[in-house]
């Protein structure tokens, strides 16, 4: 490195990390530190570092500093570690909050977004993150969704796309879908209009086609937390039991002969109460046709949630339709058939049997309509002539009874019978059944990706052809009226049938945001690419060995990515089938909450916080007297003000710090407190660190000075120095970056300690060997320091910290050279002895006996028994 690009702070106490910062992250662009290849070298040991994408709000926060932290610690040691390391950056930018803004501020969706994208990267970029903005793209830019709707036209060819009609939560003021989780009381979450269901047709990726595949490669991904692969499982939910037709009394007036029902426990068939049908079921279609009090109650029904929560949480209600249903194995016996609004009908058949004994929120319902409860599963120890249920279910194993020709069986044993039972009257079958659904992916909304499909009157839905793609959304869109701009565009949707040449119109529904997100990670093998990706760049850096992000990710973003990538395999766009190899979700950063005395919810910043004399802490607004209130330790969110700006804090003490902080404070898995002491804290550190360095710097030997053969305390310093290389590796290699810089800590305060013995013999060269050391293992979480701290010892080095190997710890020097034994009489602790590695046993025995306390425990009589365990304790026995 030439002199002029290389500092040497003539003021040496203080580090000015406004100056440094942002002139190292110039030198290592210059260098092009982070840049690799599109195809890898044969012979590269290649790793690629992934955080999840941020969604282009404007401004980043402090979970994104957490999450763009980790991995570039993960990078940057790595990179060190001899790996060619890829680590891009791009923007999941589609989606609905630009086109509220739209429509709120006046400002077409794309401005907001590329306005917001710019802000960010400022703010990404003064966190000196070790990124390769080259790969940069953003999923709203045409060159990216142009490529996506090309996957969308190979995965129509290869079968798993299907246009079919489905039932949706449909909001009536914004004029489109919500996803379950949207719907709130019944309600739109941004209009507040009461939500319908409304049967739509619609785009699906047939991701049911990989259930038992997905499920199975669980088992394989040994580098995922064990929590998001049991979340994954339970989606996936692969259940085995039985479909039971169920015929009905009155066939004619419901213009149907049976209900056919998937049960997981067609063991307790004998103790069945009811019939339940969803709303959208045919069955509750006939009842409303012919009763309007039906009618209402599936009205009501469509209005609710639909999200499992929403449906836990709500009152269990019914409707008698009057219909009813034979039993299949009790001749004359038959059941009410009710409507129910737990039951959906995108679940199962849309229809369950009602077995109160043995299903709580069976027993809930019979218990609320006064319906029968019949035990058929029996307690081990319980007498089944007096045993009777309350209103709590019994749900674990026992012995079948009142149940004619499964009496006495166990559970499993009653399932296989019955099953054989149904089949061989054709009654039913047995059935493995998924809970996963296929993946519907049409959005009726201008800001994604149009869906690249012309619907024409005579040919149908026809592809639109590859050399029209990308399909480009129009600009002079109008966002004045409610529903989808691209429904009532005057020109944009109108074209010619590719097939007939007649009058035609586009799809005018939007892909699923979460299709953009469910390949990115291939696209930035090969961001320029003329197709979706170059064969040769997926094959070499997928899967992407680690992947960083939010436990709120477990399911959908993950599980779609993983059949994302089983359908392009299966297209011919990739080998792997799993896109992550490791997964690391990161916890919450977490604030103090705060309310004025009207209840309105305070930032950090408006408060003002001091110590009383008992110990506890008063608040007030800042700049008055009036109280505030403090609030719990939370996660930081913008509807409770908790939020601390990073922009602030990496103005006031240094990107490093805000990423050495945000290391340091619990393991990475677990969510942790930003306070202002603590960030205060790192910032001390720092300046410390820079201290050691460049106080010690002038009188320090030249670089390169061997440190061999060092004795005495520069002995002890290069042990110091070699056992934190060896624990500092250790802590990064099991993302235990918490633990990493707390030997940092201990590492400078010996260093420290050696400045009283800065002449002994051997000790520059012990010291200029740590100090360098120290630099280079900083570099990942403090990198700005660590090439400060490095220039000002190495001047004209002409090497970049960023650019050096990890450093390795000597075998010799971890050896301890002295063991501490505890020495027993007969097995009560009496002392602790040291004896040099290797002593022979006598001389151990030796000094042992000759301890103070040994001696007056052994009172004078003979030694019979002499144990030594080596490293561990000496036992003498009298």
């Amino acid at each position: 490195m030439n002199d002029a690009a290389t500092p040497t702070p003539k003021d040496p106490p203080r580090y000015d990390f406004a100056a440094a910062e942002p002139r190292w992250q110039a030198e290592w662009d210059r260098r092009a530190c982070f840049a690799v290849p599109d195809v890898p070298p044969a012979d590269a040991k290649k790793y690629y570092v992934l955080e999840m994408f941020p969604y282009p709000s404007g401004k980043i926060h402090m979970g994104h500093v957490r999450n763009y932290t980790l991995g570039d610690v993960v990078a940057r040691y790595k990179r060190a570690r001899g790996h060619l390391v890829m680590h891009p950056m791009g923007w999941d930018a589609f989606g609905l909050p630009a086109e509220n803004a739209a429509r709120e501020r006046g400002i077409h969706p794309g401005k907001w977004t590329w306005d917001n994208i710019a802000n960010m990267r400022a703010e990404l970029q003064r966190m000196g993150l070790s990124l390769e903005w080259a790969r940069e793209f953003a999923t709203c830019d045409a060159a990216y969704y142009g490529k996506q709707q090309k996957l969308f036209l190979d995965f129509w060819k290869a079968g798993l796309v299907e246009r079919k009609e489905s039932w949706v939560n449909w909001d009536p003021v914004d004029g489109t879908v919500l996803a379950n989780e949207q719907v709130i009381d019944g309600r739109g979450w941004r209009s507040g209009a009461l939500v319908e269901k409304k049967k739509l047709s619609q785009w699906f990726l047939g991701i049911t086609k990989y259930a038992p595949d997905l499920l199975a490669a669980l088992d394989g991904l040994d580098r995922w937390p064990e929590r998001v692969k049991l979340m994954q499982a339970n989606w996936i939910g692969r259940s085995e039991g039985a479909r039971v037709r169920f015929r009905l009394t009155d066939a004619k007036a419901a213009g149907l002969d049976e209900v056919e029902v998937f049960t997981t426990r067609p063991d307790t068939l004998f103790g069945m109460s009811f019939l339940a049908v969803a709303a959208e079921h045919p069955l509750a279609a006939a009842a409303a046709a012919r009763d309007p009090n039906a009618a209402e109650f599936v009205a009501e029904c469509r209005r609710m949630g639909t999200s499992e929560a929403a449906i836990e949480q709500a009152e269990k209600r019914g409707y008698d339709t009057g219909f009813r249903v034979a039993h299949p194995f009790l001749p004359g016996i038959s059941f009410p058939v009710w409507i129910a609004n737990f039951v959906l009908m995108e679940y199962g058949t849309g229809a369950i049997f009602g077995c109160p004994g043995h299903d709580q929120r069976d027993m809930d319902f019979a218990r609320k309509y006064g319906l029968s409860v019949l035990p058929v599963v029996l307690p081990p120890g319980e007498d089944p002539a007096t045993f009777t249920l309350g209103d709590v279910a019994y749900t674990d194993d026992g012995k079948i009874f009142n149940s004619d020709f499964l009496n006495g069986l166990d559970v499993p044993t009653a399932k296989r019978r019955v099953i054989e039972k149904l089949e061989e009257g054709g009654q039913g079958v047995g059935v493995v059944n998924w809970r996963l659904r296929d993946w519907g992916i049409s959005r009726q909304r201008y800001w994604g990706c149009p869906i690249p499909v012309i619907h024409c009157d005579a040919c149908g839905a026809v592809p639109v052809p590859e050399d029209q793609l990308p399909v480009v959304l129009p600009e002079d869109v109008d966002f004045s009226r409610p529903g989808n701009p691209l429904d009532h565009h005057p020109s944009w949707k109108h074209v010619a049938c590719p097939s007939c040449g007649k009058p035609a119109v586009r799809e005018t529904d939007t892909c699923d945001t979460f299709v953009d997100s469910s390949w990115y990670f291939a696209r930035f093998c090969s961001p320029q690419a003329a197709e979706p990706v170059t064969r040769a760049a997926v094959d070499a850096w997928l899967p992407v060995d680690q992947y960083i992000g939010g436990i709120e990710h477990a399911i959908l973003h993950l599980l779609y990515s993983r059949f994302f990538t089983r359908a392009m395999k299966a297209t011919g766009h990739l080998q792997c089938e799993e896109p992550f190899a490791g997964l690391f979700t990161q916890g919450m950063v977490q604030h103090e909450s705060y309310k004025s005395a009207d209840g309105r919810w305070l930032y950090p910043e408006e408060v003002e916080i001091s110590a009383n004399a008992d110990g506890t802490r008063s608040a007030v607004v800042k700049g008055s007297n009036e109280p505030a209130v403090i609030g719990r330790v939370e996660a930081m969110s913008k509807s409770k003000r908790n939020t601390v700006d990073p922009g602030a804090i990496i103005g006031k003490y240094g990107a490093d710090t805000a990423r050495w902080f945000i290391l340091s404070d619990n393991p990475p898995e677990r969510d942790m407190e930003w306070t202002e002491s603590g960030v205060a804290g790192a910032f001390r550190f720092t300046q410390r660190i820079w201290r050691l360095a460049a106080n010690a710097a002038p009188a320090l030997p030249p670089p390169g000075t061997p440190a061999e053969g060092a004795t005495g305390a520069a002995r002890k310093l290069r042990q110091a120095t070699h056992r934190t290389i060896a624990g500092v590796t250790e802590a990064l290699e099991n993302f235990a970056f918490n633990v990493a810089v707390a030997r940092i800590h201990e590492f400078a305060n010996a260093i420290g300690e050696t400045d009283a013995a800065a002449s002994a013999e051997g000790m520059g060269a012990a010291r200029r060997e740590a100090l360098e050391t120290l630099a280079r293992l900083v570099a990942p979480m403090m990198p700005h320091l660590a090439e400060e701290v490095f220039s000002v010892l190495c001047p004209g080095a002409g090497k970049l910290v960023a650019e050096m190997e990890w450093p390795q710890a000597d075998p010799d020097l971890l050896k301890a050279e002295t063991v501490t034994l505890a020495v027993q009489v007969l097995g009560k602790l009496r002392a602790t002895i040291e004896v040099a590695a290797g002593a022979p046993e006598a001389e151990i025995f030796a000094l042992a006996e000759a301890e103070e306390n040994v001696q007056r425990a052994l009172g004078g009589k003979p030694v019979r028994k002499r144990i030594h365990v080596p490293g561990r304790v000496v036992n003498l026995v009298v």
